[in-house]
C-alpha cells in the first residue's frame, strides 16, 4: 500500500476528524475564557487588590523600579511575573473547571440513554447429517401411520 494510501485511510478515520474538530473548538473556547479573565475577571481582582493591572504585578530581580510596567521591566532584565502567572492559572482553572462540567453532562446523557440489546441471531442451519436424520424419523412416521 502506497503512502498516500494510507495516509488518506488514516486522515478519514472518524476518530481523527473529530480529534481535529476538538482542536479548533478548544481553541476558539481558549481565546473566549482568555478573555473572560483578563477583561472581566482579572480588573475586579485588581481593583479589590489595589486597582492596578493585575498582569503588570511583578517582583523585579535585576534591581528595577517598582513603578516600571511589566514589559518596560523585562526590557530592563529578569523579574518574577507573578500577576501573568495568577491570570494563566485563573484561565487554566476555568477551562478545566468548564470541561469537566461538560464531560460530566456527557457521562450523564450517556447513563439515561436505554440499553438497546441486540436481537439474538438465529441458531445456525442444521448440517446436512441432521437433516438426513429427520427424513428418516419423518419417513419412519409415517409407514407406522399407514400400517
Amino acid at each position: 500500500m502506497s503512502m498516500m494510501k494510507e495516509f488518506k485511510a488514516f486522515a478519514i478515520r472518524g476518530n481523527v476528524i473529530d480529534l481535529a474538530v476538538g482542536v479548533i473548538i478548544g481553541a476558539a473556547f481558549g481565546k473566549i475564557v482568555e478573555s473572560l479573565v483578563q477583561d472581566v475577571i482579572m480588573p475586579v481582582v485588581g481593583s479589590v487588590i489595589g486597582g492596578l493591572d493585575f498582569s503588570n504585578y511583578f517582583i523585579p530581580l535585576n534591581g528595577q523600579s517598582w513603578t516600571l510596567t511589566l514589559v518596560e521591566a523585562k526590557k530592563a532584565g529578569a523579574v518574577l511575573a507573578y500577576g501573568s502567572f495568577i491570570t494563566i492559572m485563573l484561565n487554566f482553572l476555568i477551562m478545566a473547571f468548564i470541561i469537566f462540567q461538560m464531560v460530566r453532562l456527557i457521562n450523564r446523557a450517556r447513563r439515561n440513554e436505554p440499553e438497546v440489546t441486540p436481537a439474538p441471531a438465529p441458531p445456525p442451519p442444521p448440517n446436512e447429517e441432521v437433516m438426513l436424520l429427520r427424513e428418516i424419523r419423518d419417513s419412519l412416521k409415517q409407514a407406522e401411520l399407514n400400517t
